[in-house]
């Protein structure tokens, strides 16, 4: 069939002004999933009393540097667990154990004393925490002297057993001096 060309043009121009379609239906965004926070993770103190805690792995060692000496303990090959460092120019005595968080109170015990410091961040790509002593603290002569292992509890850190071998006097001493 052979439509005019008027009538075609005409049809050409009704299918033009057809409405075009109708959107898609709006849909509500998706809703947010809730974010999932886990809660902090409680640092278990261990089992029993301190004096039974498993020492941890690692052995003392001693050295002198350019600032004073530094005894650092722990397993051979990796980063130290825990330092004592004398700084011999600002007569100080630095003991850090390895951890992150904002520091807050860091307990030291031995067989015949406990202390309470405050520990800060130290900075550094391997993050410790770190406490100021004076040379003359009480709590170094007990460290030494401790039967076997001190104890060192850290806020938001794993409880620590450490062996009390002579390093701990060395660094005292030199500091002392």
């Amino acid at each position: 069939m052979k439509f005019p060309l008027p009538v075609f043009a005409a049809l050409l121009t009704l299918g033009a002004c057809a409405a075009p379609p109708p959107p898609p239906p709006h849909r509500p965004a998706p809703a947010p999933k809730p974010v999932l926070v886990a809660p902090p993770v409680e640092q278990q103190r261990p089992a029993g009393e301190w004096v039974d805690w498993p020492i941890a792995s690692g052995d003392w060692v001693y050295r002198r540097d350019d600032r004073g000496s530094i005894a650092l303990f722990g397993p051979s090959g990796q980063n130290a667990v825990v330092t004592l460092r004398c700084d011999m120019q600002r007569q100080r005595i630095y003991l850090a154990r390895e951890g992150s968080g904002q520091g807050g109170r860091m307990v030291v015990r031995t067989s015949s004393a406990v202390k309470e410091f405050v520990a800060s961040p130290a900075g550094g790509t391997v993050p410790y925490l770190a406490t100021e002593i004076m040379p003359t603290d009480p709590i170094l002569d007990a460290a030494a002297l401790s039967r076997g292992r001190i104890a060192i509890e850290t806020d938001g850190q794993q409880p620590l057993a450490i062996p009390s071998w002579a390093e701990i006097t060395r660094i005292t001493e030199d500091c002392r001096d």
